[in-house]
């Protein structure tokens, strides 16, 4: 098997999708590229957002619960979303969220120069600088992300032996692997297993990893398979297709596929400015426009 390339997508659990858009639009600087629903739950919005180039290397999308109970951070989940921002703009991003009234701390996660801070609904992420420059400070793609593993062992042989990522470091409290890709996104694996968590506002419901074609995606699934995890059928996400798995260290996996791709139903000009649902929804569009909360995106 090809080892995995990227991260595709990782997708969480947030409250008010009003909020939800004002701190990853309005103070990130994300750029909303898709609003749908979620296709197991119409009433529910699925938000999007990418860098500026709308890179598959960078989406991370949201289920906004507005009435959900908050969520508790544990083993079984991604733990903190790292964005990668370009070298020399920490102190750029440390004054902005500060006026924005963002909590904002120094740390060395990832073995670099690094901001850790929360969202508005309590998710964990970070801010790790590159090793190159751009010409704006505006966030470049993912960095990576921690692993809550049940099973952190277990959760390290899926990485390498399955997954193909590269062993990169160990310390006494951690492991940390890396894509073999252009990105080189980051995956720290802590050795201490936390008390599982559970789903709500505030956690990330699970982490996808990026194939290039419906054929390699079903190589995956039947090497997967083969390998003993329990691997779902196909699922047409509309932008995407997507297999599931749940790690040994109770994580949810997802291979994704890079096409169709996010304009596949709206051109780049305005992608994520209305309301796209898949052709099986579209019969039941007032109906779920009446459910749905009122978000505002001018």
């Amino acid at each position: 098997m090809q080892p995995i390339d990227h991260i595709h997508h990782i997708s969480a659990i947030v409250g008010d999708p009003q909020a939800n858009v004002a701190f990853y639009r309005d103070v990130l600087g994300l750029r909303l590229v898709k609003q749908t629903v979620n296709f197991d739950d119409p009433y529910t919005y699925h938000l999007y957002y990418s860098n500026q180039a709308i890179d598959n290397g960078m989406i991370i999308t949201f289920f906004p619960w507005a009435n959900a109970h908050a969520g508790r951070v544990g083993s079984g989940q991604v733990g903190r979303i790292a964005f990668r921002i370009p070298k020399g703009t920490s102190d750029y991003w440390q004054e902005k969220l500060t006026t924005a009234g963002i909590q904002v701390q120094e740390s060395t996660l990832f073995d670099q120069k690094t901001l850790v801070l929360a969202d508005t609904h309590d998710l964990a992420l970070a801010l790790v600088e590159a090793e190159e420059s751009a010409d704006t400070p505006a966030i470049l793609g993912f960095h990576g992300a921690v692993l809550l593993s049940a099973q952190p062992a277990a959760t390290s042989q899926t990485l390498t032996q399955d997954l193909g990522l590269q062993l990169i470091k160990e310390t006494d409290t951690s492991s940390h692997f890396q894509t073999v890709g252009k990105w080189q996104h980051e995956i720290v694996v802590p050795h201490q297993a936390m008390p599982a968590g559970r789903w709500g506002v505030g956690t990330v419901h699970h982490i996808a990893w990026s194939v290039p074609t419906d054929a390699v995606q079903k190589e995956w699934q039947t090497y997967l398979q083969g390998e003993q995890y329990g691997v779902t059928e196909v699922k047409d996400r509309n932008y995407f297709h997507a297999v599931y798995f749940q790690e040994r260290g109770s994580i949810i996996f997802e291979i994704a596929t890079e096409a169709p791709g996010f304009l596949v139903d709206e051109p780049l000009a305005s992608v994520g400015e209305k309301l796209m649902l898949p052709p099986q929804f579209e019969a039941q569009r007032n109906d779920i426009m009446a459910h749905l909360p009122q978000l505002h995106i001018d």
